[in-house]
């Protein structure tokens, strides 16, 4: 039978033996780590953007025709666009952990041989 709030605080708290058994039964008390995708994966999601594909091939095109300068151009241009997607996703997942951070549950602990903590 699971302890209420009410049972908890009557008796006093978990014993350290029940307090064990709970973690060996039903593992830590924590929120699943997000997983965040490596930045050579997140370049190939922006790289396979059809508007960045589109780029890619007017820049082949323009080298396969000789116009070295602006094909150079083009490419150096998506670049710099690639990364700066690849630089505002890195800052948005940085964001998001924070509010994850801020959003996560806070709870004390009653044990018996211990004061409540919290």
């Amino acid at each position: 039978m699971a302890s209420t709030a009410h049972e908890v605080a009557i008796h006093g708290g978990l014993s350290e033996a029940k307090a064990a058994r709970r973690l060996a039964a039903d593992g830590p008390n924590a929120l699943p780590a997000a997983t965040r995708p490596g930045l050579s994966r997140l370049a190939w999601e922006a790289a396979r953007e059809p508007m960045f594909l589109l780029l890619f091939g007017a820049a082949a095109l323009y080298l396969a025709l000789g116009e070295l300068r602006e094909g150079i151009f083009l490419l150096a241009t998506v670049a710099l666009t690639v990364g700066l997607t690849l630089f505002q996703q890195s800052k948005t997942e940085k964001a998001l952990d924070s509010l994850r951070e801020l959003g996560s549950p806070r709870a004390g602990r009653a044990r018996r041989s211990q004061p409540p903590s919290g």
